[in-house]
């Protein structure tokens, strides 16, 4: 396993994370909920410590199998870490493993939740969990696969380790031509 070449794939989707932090901003400023600032900080963070993985690991290489489970495992939990800053930061969830668990739920899609009320949550905050669900729902890793040429890595490997159901070596250039095969 190539740990420099992994960790450099997860700092570039945690500058994508970055990329999703700041949406909720001009929300946050419309309905002045005070959540800017918390965004504006949970995604420098996630874009500085990304960047940081990013830059200082080399260049890219060939992913193996091995890698992809890595990536998608360490993904997953580093968007749920990541994913709970604004949370933490705005104090609307103080507890950080409260946090983490909340915004797990939305990016894995289980609909479990910490909150007693959850309307009475900030907007913006309302905002980012249901994007949390959202790119759950598209799947982080298949979403991100649209920037891995961006990062100059072939991403089947992480194809594989995400997407349940069929191989890819079964997939049809046409999503009917695979739900037919299938």
């Amino acid at each position: 396993m190539n740990i420099l070449n992994t960790l450099r794939i997860l700092g570039g989707l945690l500058m994508f994370l970055a990329a999703a932090l700041l949406v909720p901003i001009p929300f946050a400023l419309y309905y002045h909920d005070g959540t800017s600032t918390a965004f504006l900080l949970a995604a420098l963070i996630s874009l500085g410590t990304g960047a940081v993985m990013f830059k200082a690991l080399g260049a890219p290489r060939e992913l193996s199998v091995r890698d992809g489970f890595a990536i998608v495992t360490f993904g997953w939990t580093l968007y749920a870490i990541f994913g709970a800053l604004p949370f933490t930061l705005s104090g609307a969830i103080p507890s950080f493993l409260d946090a983490v668990f909340e915004t797990m739920s939305g990016f894995t899609t289980t609909g479990s939740t910490i909150l007693t009320e959850i309307e009475t949550l900030p907007q913006s905050l309302l905002l980012w969990r249901s994007l949390t669900q959202w790119l759950g729902g598209m799947g982080i890793i298949v979403l991100s696969l649209a920037i891995l040429p961006m990062l100059g890595v072939a991403g089947m490997q992480l194809f594989k380790a995400e997407v349940p159901g069929p191989t890819a070596d079964r997939l049809k250039p046409r999503i009917q031509d695979t739900a037919k095969c299938c």
